[in-house]
């Protein structure tokens, strides 16, 4: 047997033939020209043709896609169009060069930039160089980039995937994910959660297996061995037998003395909050209201806005449903709001802060999300992402008094939100602790990048401390505003353990990931979770934080998470 350890994102043990992703389209040949017969104009024209081809597939399948592979699908599609990738490749083509190899060029060149930018912009690269070879297969009439085709079930491994080849990918024919790259918040990651897809990332050389190896995949260890042997098979049945046990959420998050834990899902539309009810999520903690805009060279309307967050609220009458405000900026540029050429999008105008160069777009927002509110019986409170002072906090709780908004809160993904929490939550209502942003900005790693995956994750005991921090912050001068969870660190069923543990009161998550924690959560007290939160805090790094948190936790094993 041989194995290849990675980072688990997505738990399973499952038994199965890999299929590698076909290579690459290959690289026009460089100084390649223009046809004898073929004038620049013509050449420019079949370009444009084939970018708006590119755009309009990746349209049409994100038609049917839902959540996350949705969102993801309408990115990439506007990056098809994207005006700095077209007009580069038009102005080699006006010199001669062939079609395909300027949009090549033009490709790398804009890849490039984006990745020396760092941060989000960093990831988009990979979007960028995956429109690329989309449009040359368009060009050369030839089947573009994608999931291999398979009669039978089979291990998909790549060396990474392209947004729009994880967005679609059928639950039924993929029985996990496995990658050579990528990081535990690609969106690899991201989107094997919300399909419940067993996958391991940043398992180098995976991709160098040959297609029809046999391989056992454990999604929660991180691990890929190739020629299981019978106590893997064993191992791997006994997972299957037990996963029934996770298929349903009862429809209340509590410990097994009674302490609730509302469980509820993140989600980016209406389809999606449709979808988390049936599941039994208890609300909504993120309605990321982000996805409603992509693919808009111009603001929506406030009638439009109002419509799509009442297909939310409409999901869940009486119950909580957190809206998160426009997190525009980084890894998703709205052309309306949005400075493409920011040096460090990360650090740069996102979020909230797009209000002071853009102003007027959050108030008409904070009023249509007022005229949804007034048409609907969810309970909707209303939260800034990137706040960073209370100042920050306090105006935008007058804007949303302003507008008749009840209860305004923020997210916590800056640490010195964290770190002066007890000042900002005399401002505001409640705070939701984003933890894929959180652990990045204190760790100054970038949550993309595979070689940093170990410093990239919320079992990090900086970040565990600066949740603590935010609680007690929450619990000053008397005060007991409720403080949830809303990154990916809250499907981690071992993690949403210490959380509990250090005072967070909701947590929030792709819906398929509520029964997981739900099981695991009735298996213990509050009292365990609070005594598991101080191991994970003194913990001297993310890695034995986790092992020692696990190994008082048997169920995890059990259930095979």
């Amino acid at each position: 047997m041989q194995n290849f350890p990675g980072v688990g994102v997505s738990p399973g043990r499952i038994i199965g033939t890999i299929r590698q992703m076909p290579k690459p389209i290959s690289e026009p040949p460089a100084g390649e020209q223009l046809a004898p017969d073929t004038t620049a104009e013509e050449a420019t024209a079949a370009l444009k043709a084939a970018s708006q081809a590119v755009h309009d597939e990746l349209k049409e399948r994100a038609a049917h896609a839902v959540g996350d592979g949705k969102a993801v699908l309408e990115a990439t599609a506007l990056m098809a169009k994207d005006t700095m990738l077209i007009k580069g490749a038009a102005k080699l083509v006006a010199r001669g060069t062939s079609a395909e190899r300027a949009i090549w060029e033009s490709g790398s060149s804009v890849s490039e930039m984006l990745h020396n930018l760092g941060g989000y912009m960093a990831e988009r690269a990979t979007d960028v160089l995956d429109v690329r070879a989309r449009i040359v297969a368009e060009l050369r009439g030839v089947p573009a980039p994608g999931i291999p085709a398979s009669s039978t079930p089979f291990v998909l491994v790549a060396e990474d995937l392209a947004p729009a080849d994880t967005a679609t990918l059928d639950p039924n024919k993929v029985l996990a994910l496995v990658t050579a790259g990528g990081g535990p918040q690609s969106h690899t990651a991201i989107i094997a959660r919300s399909l419940g897809l067993p996958a391991v990332v940043a398992a180098v050389g995976v991709d160098e297996l040959p297609d029809g190896t046999e391989v056992y995949v454990d999604g929660a260890a991180g691990l890929i061995t190739a020629e299981p042997d019978e106590s893997l098979r064993a191992t791997a049945e006994a997972w299957a037998a037990t996963a029934s046990l996770l298929a349903e959420f009862t429809g209340t998050g509590t410990t097994a003395d009674g302490h609730e834990v509302p469980l509820l899902a993140n989600v980016g539309g209406g389809k999606d909050a449709e979808a988390a009810a049936k599941l039994g999520a208890q609300g909504v903690g993120l309605f990321r209201t982000e996805f409603c805009f992509l693919e808009r060279d111009t603001e929506p309307s406030v009638e439009e806005q109002a419509a799509a967050y009442k297909s939310v609220f409409d999901a869940f009458p009486g119950k909580k449903v957190v809206l998160r405000t426009l997190d525009a900026g980084a890894d998703k540029p709205l052309p309306f709001l949005t400075d493409s050429t920011e040096p460090n999008p990360a650090l740069g105008v996102r979020g909230y802060r797009t209000d002071f160069t853009t102003p007027g777009v959050l108030d008409r927002q904070l009023e249509a999300i007022a005229l949804a509110q007034q048409q609907s019986e969810a309970d909707v409170w209303v939260m800034a992402p990137m706040i960073s002072t209370a100042e920050e906090a306090s105006r935008f709780a007058s804007m949303c008094a302003d507008a008749g908004i009840k209860t305004p809160g923020v997210m916590v993904e800056v640490p010195s939100a964290a770190l002066t929490a007890e000042s900002i939550l005399r401002e505001v209502a409640f705070a939701s602790l984003g933890t894929n942003d959180l652990t990045q900005y204190a760790m100054a790693a970038d949550r993309q990048l595979g070689p940093l995956a170990n410093l990239n994750t919320p079992w990090q005991p900086a970040v565990l401390r600066l949740v603590g921090l935010t609680v007690e912050g929450s619990r000053a001068e008397g005060h007991n505003k409720p403080v949830g969870v809303c990154g990916e660190a809250a499907a981690d069923p071992a993690l949403a353990v210490v959380l509990t543990g250090l005072g967070v009161s909701t947590l929030s998550m792709t819906a398929r990931s509520l029964a997981a924690v739900a099981a695991v959560l009735k298996t213990v007290t509050l009292s365990d979770a609070q005594e598991l939160a101080k191991l994970a805090l003194s913990a001297p790094s993310a890695t034995e934080a986790r092992a020692w948190v696990r190994e008082k936790l048997p169920v995890l094993e059990e259930l095979g998470l």
